[in-house]
């Protein structure tokens, strides 16, 4: 990511193996926004208030060791504070409460219960976290669940980016 004149540009990514060891063509986060949300380039102006301010805070939870690593990297080169990871649901909890995290990243498919069971523990607690749901397959593949999900969102592992995730919290 290059910063010119309070205009943030993203260089094209190119083809390499995701975290779990498969070729795929990465597409940039700004033609993500720009062709899938419908955004146009985010300028410090326009960037979400907290983003100019302070950097969110994040809890990755993940079973896949690697995934955490890519997205914690991921993530905090765009801007964000990765401030711990958890492999489970029960320890997604514990995390939740101990890091009070502003954002929880929280994976559908976990040991034990779900994504979206956990979502649910954690809304009804006090923490006040802002939960994306996150996963290798698409939002599709889970029909209504996702839409009644107590999550502010949901992001395909392969989308996860830094304007991305802002534009779910924006």
């Amino acid at each position: 990511m290059l910063r010119r004149a309070g205009v943030l540009t993203l260089r094209r990514a190119r083809i390499r193996r995701n975290w779990a060891g498969h070729k795929s063509g990465l597409v940039p986060a700004r033609d993500f926004a720009v062709r899938t949300l419908g955004l146009a380039t985010m300028t410090l102006a326009t960037a979400p208030a907290n983003m100019s301010r302070m950097r969110p805070t994040v809890l990755i939870v993940d079973d896949h060791v690697d995934f955490r690593a890519s997205a914690r990297a991921l993530l905090e080169a765009e801007g964000f504070e990765v401030i711990g990871e958890a492999a489970g649901g029960e320890e997604a909890v514990v995390e939740v409460e101990r890091l009070r995290p502003e954002v929880v990243l929280l994976d559908v498919q976990l040991p034990g219960e779900d994504g979206f069971a956990i979502a649910e523990r954690l809304a009804a607690g006090p923490s006040g976290a802002t939960v994306i749901l996150i996963s290798s397959r698409e939002a599709a593949a889970y029909g209504p669940r996702v839409d009644n999900a107590a999550a502010r969102g949901f992001l395909a592992k392969r989308m996860l980016s830094g304007e991305a995730l802002a534009a779910l919290l924006g």
